[in-house]
């Protein structure tokens, strides 16, 4: 049992406090208005001190229906008790009075006949019932502010699933953020809570764009667009040479494409046909500062073409993959596509599309459910100019809708 007290204005801050620090079954067992410490205390209005009680245990906190059969069973403590005050109160002022009159037997403590037991048995009842009354009375007032608390809590929560579900934040990381909440102690808001804890989830990666780089991904999230952004960045305005391979030989117009911006930024570009041909064009780049590769879409159920493009990405010998995923992918989708490509050890991720979609949340998505840091986002077609590198807060502005990107 752990208890505890708490001197406060009023029972409202004494029901937010104990349901804060005791949790949703604690129960008020003793109350009373005490006067301000110190001289001062004498001009003061009363303070009240409560002091409350809760069970300690490792199992899983019981839910709210279950707060009114744990008062219940603290009512009958406080009456129990109170009865038994009040007979103990009670046959100690008869002992102390009839010891006076020398009635009381020193050896025996007997009272001296039947008819005054009973009288006395009557009185002590008549008061039990009347301190049973006004503690019933009390614990229906505790109760009626714990069901307050409780139904705030529950309204606040609602609200705060609400306006995270127009986000397009999937139920379980909202869960997760909910849940969250509680273990933060800093005196802040609800809104300060949810950003601190998004911010936490939302880890940015600060690695520098250097040596060899993979891009997977599914078809059609923009990976050799993106590549030729990085490209374009990384050649024209960090003044680093940049080499170019593509290994994307299924895709209609795939090569065409990534060689033409190759001509156009005046960068070494290879074609990759084969296993064979990887090793010997990655060495053809080995005194470029940076080496992009870009990869051939592959759904992420397809073991065999993912295990296909493992053995190409072997063979270029890095640990800095970055998986490609676009915004607009359905949330059902993230967690299958993200599982798929595991198996290619990918270290980080890239979120593309964020001009195709009006809310953000599917950025919170990706980041929880692959446990990995972005690494940048993208926000349209233009090159270089549509590529972002944002730290953990300024990305969580743009999730909870707090920042617009395009």
């Amino acid at each position: 049992m752990k208890i505890k007290k708490y001197v406060v204005k009023d029972m409202n801050e004494a029901f937010s406090k104990i349901r804060y620090e005791l949790g949703e079954n604690a129960v008020i067992i003793n109350q009373k208005k005490i006067k301000k410490p110190g001289i001062m205390g004498f001009f003061s209005k009363k303070l009240i001190e409560v002091t409350a009680a809760s069970e300690e245990s490792t199992e899983k906190k019981p839910e709210n229906n279950k707060i009114l059969e744990d008062s219940l069973k603290a009512i009958r403590n406080v009456v129990n008790t109170s009865m038994n005050l009040d007979k103990n109160n009670k046959y100690s002022e008869i002992k102390t009075s009839t010891k006076k009159n020398g009635i009381l037997d020193e050896n025996n403590m007997k009272l001296k006949n039947n008819g005054q037991h009973d009288k006395i048995k009557e009185e002590v009842q008549s008061t039990g019932t009347e301190n049973l009354m006004k503690e019933m009375l009390e614990m229906k007032k505790i109760l009626n502010g714990l069901a307050k608390v409780d139904n705030a809590s529950q309204n606040n929560d609602d609200d705060i699933r609400i306006k995270l579900r127009k986000l397009d934040i999937e139920d379980e990381i909202i869960d997760y953020i909910i849940e969250k909440m509680d273990s933060i102690k800093e005196d802040i808001s609800i809104d300060e809570k949810i950003q601190k804890i998004v911010e936490d989830v939302l880890k940015v990666s600060s690695k520098e764009m250097q040596g060899k780089i993979v891009f997977v991904g599914p078809t059609g999230v923009g990976k050799t667009t993106t590549i030729a952004k990085l490209a374009g960045r990384l050649s024209l305005m960090d003044n680093k040479s940049v080499g170019l391979i593509t290994i994307d030989t299924y895709r209609i117009g795939a090569v065409e494409q990534l060689k033409t911006y190759a001509d156009i930024m005046n960068l070494p570009f290879k074609v990759v046909f084969n296993i064979a041909d990887m090793e010997q064009a990655v060495k053809d780049m080995e005194a470029c500062d940076v080496v992009l590769i870009d990869t051939t879409g592959r759904s992420s159920k397809n073991f065999m073409q993912i295990s296909e493009l493992r053995a190409f990405i072997e063979k270029v010998d890095t640990k800095d993959i970055n998986l490609v995923v676009s915004s607009t992918t359905k949330n059902k989708d993230i967690i299958p596509i993200i599982n798929g490509y595991k198996k290619l050890n990918f270290s980080s991720v890239i979120v593309t599309k964020l001009d195709e979609t009006t809310t953000y949340g599917s950025i919170l998505n990706i980041g929880y459910y692959s446990d990995k840091k972005i690494r940048f986002i993208t926000t349209g077609q233009n090159v270089p100019e549509d590529i972002k590198f944002m730290d953990s807060y300024k990305l969580c502005k743009v999730v909870l809708g707090e920042d617009n990107l395009c």
